[in-house]
Order: C-alpha cells, then structure tokens, then sequence
C-alpha cells in the first residue's frame, strides 16, 4: 500500500474497497450513472449494487487488485480498479503473461477535466508494470467519446469491438 502526494492539492491512495466500502460504492454509483446515460442497457445501481461490490472486493482479494483513490483535501473525488489477470490455455493473442485488466474509473463531474483520471490511470499502469505486466486492456462504451479519446492519447487502441443484439 502507499500514499503519494500529486499534483497540486490532490493526493492518491492505495485503499481495500472492503474498508472504504460506501466511498467506492458511491463512486461506483456516480460511474454506473454516468453509464446509464450513455447506455440504457446498463443496470440501475441500486439493483447490482451488493454483487458489483462482491466481484470488486473478491477481484481485490484473489487477484491482487488494486483500488486507487485520488483526495481533495480528505474527499474523495475519484478512482481506478484494476487487476492481473493469469494467462490461461485459452488465450489467442501471441502474449501470455500477467495482463493489467482496468475494470472500473470515476472522477466526480466538479472534478473533471483537471488530470485526475489521467493521474490514477498513470499510477495503476505504473504498479503493475512493476511486477512484470505487459499488457493492459479495458473496456468503455463506443458512445463514451471522452474516455476513447484518453485511452487514444495514452497509448491505447481498439483490438476488437463488441458487437451485441438484444432479444
């Protein structure tokens, strides 16, 4: 675990989501919200909200994740979730070591547009290339335009598309 001073007044934190369990579940809020209005598939939180957090805090357990919190002045304004995946028998692509999956990010809109994101993406990408991590992958909406154009200027690109019919 580790704190680190930032930029300007912000500060990150490595935390367990089962000891800040209501600060990540409101910014998982905040983020499956956000989802929603970009995607009207996406569940309400209120409905998926116990088992998210379940997956969350076992991916943290059994998979070494890491949760990182970026504070204002002790608030929370936002925060990353990813964890390394084992390699498997299943895999296609020619790499097959550790892989850095990012499951979930959030930056409260008053926080917005200010280099959070960018910060905690940098940090978990940082930590994980640490222990050997080659690859990193994650997923965000076609319609999420502000996150593809992130993940484009950080060195990301599109491998596959998700195509879905719902009957």
């Amino acid at each position: 675990m580790f704190n680190f001073a930032t930029m300007n007044d912000i500060t990150i934190k490595e935390i367990l989501i089962k000891e800040h369990y209501s600060e990540v579940a409101d910014m998982m809020r905040g983020l499956h919200e956000n989802e929603r209005n970009l995607n009207s598939k996406t569940a309400l939180w209120q409905e998926i909200k116990d088992s998210y957090m379940r997956h969350v805090i076992n991916r943290q357990d059994e998979y070494k994740g890491v949760c990182l919190v970026a504070y204002k002045e002790d608030v929370a304004v936002g925060f990353i979730f990813g964890y390394a995946e084992e390699p498997d028998d299943s895999r296609i692509e020619e790499y097959t070591g550790k892989e850095l999956y990012v499951s979930d990010g959030f930056v409260y809109p008053k926080y917005r547009q200010k280099g959070i994101y960018k910060l905690l993406n940098d940090q978990l990408e940082k930590n994980f290339i640490e222990i050997g991590v080659r690859r990193i992958s994650r997923f965000t909406l076609a319609s999420n335009n502000t996150m593809r154009s992130l993940l484009e200027k950080e060195g990301y690109s599109i491998t596959r598309v998700l195509y879905e019919k719902w009957l």
